[in-house]
């Protein structure tokens, strides 16, 4: 009995799967923050740079 239940749960491995893909986007999606959030002021002033340059 306890046999097949350990075969039975091994073979069950769809949630682990959706498990592994639903952390991965949050991962990503955490990478992309961080990402935006520390080039956010730098991209800010080279555009006020640009728009400077550009206003006579």
């Amino acid at each position: 009995m306890l046999k097949r239940l350990y075969i039975a749960l091994q073979s069950r491995d769809d949630g682990a799967t959706m498990v592994e893909y639903g952390l991965m986007v949050a991962l990503i999606a955490v990478v992309a923050l961080v990402a935006v959030t520390a080039l956010g002021g730098s991209v800010s002033g080279i555009f006020q740079n640009v728009a400077n340059t550009l206003t006579p």
